[in-house]
């Protein structure tokens, strides 16, 4: 099951992985139900707006990189045990339908948790990229990881 464990993981060493397409269809169900912004629901509304056409919500944004980065950490045997939190999220440029997410992760940081002995922190920065290699999207996250034989 699991196969790279706190002990394993190296700073810096970036990895890019994933590939994911921005549908219409979602862009517009995600914000219906959690962000009904015009610009993320409306195609007309959303010419006007200071995007020129309908995008994603931002925290659509962090969705669909979460699910690049579990998928990446699941074929990975990566043996994440979740996340105290972020650090910071920026959003750089807006996402299209049309688009497709990669991502490119770095660990900054990486620590022996205090609290809890079978466990490490680490600290990230995941930048996501759309088809044309642009920024639209850069978090630090911060993850706990099990120790081997834990």
């Amino acid at each position: 099951m699991f196969k790279i464990f706190f002990e394993d993981v190296e700073l810096g060493n970036p990895d890019r992985f994933g590939a994911y397409e921005v549908t219409r269809d979602e862009v517009v169900d995600f914000a219906r139900k959690y962000d009904p912004q015009p610009f993320h629901v409306d195609e007309e509304m959303a010419k006007q707006s200071v995007f020129g056409g309908l995008c994603a919500s931002g925290w659509h944004t962090c969705a669909m990189t979460m699910r690049i980065l579990v998928d990446h950490m699941m074929d990975q045997g990566f043996a994440g045990m979740g996340s105290p939190g972020v650090d910071g999220i920026k959003w750089k440029k807006p996402v299209f339908p049309g688009d497709v997410l990669s991502v490119s992760g770095e660990v900054l940081e990486k620590r022996e948790s205090e609290s809890r002995p079978n466990l490490g922190l680490i600290k990230s920065r995941y930048q996501v990229f759309n088809q044309k290699d642009e920024l639209v999207m850069e978090v630090v996250t911060n993850a706990m990881v099990l120790k081997r034989g834990a």
